[in-house]
């Protein structure tokens, strides 16, 4: 019983732990989370940072980032950025976003090397910084995981529009490429590191304007998936580039967005 008892005082005590550092704080302690925020003072308790509080696969865990903000040209979200400090790198995925998405939330896969509190530090164009944080427990590594798929091709893009899009109304757009992300970090089966083979930048573009720029690091997820919105006020054409940093190579697909 006494034993029973412990053990679920010591859960609580790791819950109570956990939910110290879910608003944001503790930023101060690393290194790559100060520089991001810079001299600022930030707001902590408004930008949210949802992932699963426990992951059985590190290697693809789920990342959802948003804050209620105008996006508009006078005021708006201009980037987001995550950190997982425990990493091999601490960078995550830079998100760089524009006022045509019309709304500041942005989701993809990424993976924790263990586990640990990611932090993310959005900067708003008027010079406010807002930092969130999430605490993560993973079974499983994700850095140095292997696939259980021979992924080799930069593939065409896949992109599933909103089914109805208003004039200046956010609406849901995801996207996903398949490409290995092997991050040079990973031993393949002769002992050897595998060489480092990693998309750059996803590009999103409507009408020749710039809707949102993503910076992927080591931790994005093979197959990169990313989901955010877009708010165009008149029907035209989107175009979604995916580009490899080694290689320069780019994928890209084009679509139609239809105002109803």
């Amino acid at each position: 019983m006494r034993k029973i008892q412990f053990a679920l005082l010591f859960a609580l005590s790791v819950l109570l732990a956990g939910a110290a550092v879910a608003d944001g704080s503790g930023w101060d302690r690393h290194d790559a989370v100060r520089e991001a925020v810079g001299d600022a003072t930030p707001q902590l308790g408004q930008l949210r940072m949802q992932m699963p509080s426990v992951s059985e696969d590190g290697s693809a865990v789920p990342l959802e980032i948003s804050i209620d903000h105008p996006m508009t040209d006078g005021d708006y979200i201009e980037s987001i950025r995550v950190f997982a400090t425990a990493n091999p790198n601490p960078e995550v995925v830079d998100f760089y976003l524009t006022p045509l998405m019309g709304r500041a939330e942005v989701s993809s896969r990424v993976r924790v090397n263990e586990s640990q509190t990611l932090y993310a530090v959005a900067h708003s164009s008027s010079g406010d910084v807002f930092v969130a944080s999430s605490d993560v427990r993973v079974t499983v590594g994700g850095c140095l995981m292997t696939s259980d798929d021979d992924i080799a091709e930069f593939g065409q893009p896949r992109v599933a529009p909103p089914r109805n899009l208003a004039a200046g109304q956010p609406g849901e757009v995801r996207t996903l490429v398949t490409h290995p992300m092997e991050t040079g970090l990973r031993e393949g089966p002769d002992g050897e590191l595998l060489p480092r083979r990693m998309i750059d930048t996803l590009i999103v573009e409507f009408e020749g304007d710039t809707v949102l720029t993503v910076k992927m690091h080591t931790a994005v997820s093979e197959n990169p998936y990313m989901r955010f919105f877009m708010a165009p006020e008149t029907s035209g054409n989107a175009v979604f580039r995916w580009t490899e940093e080694e290689s320069g190579d780019t994928v890209e697909e084009q679509m139609a967005f239809n105002l109803s």
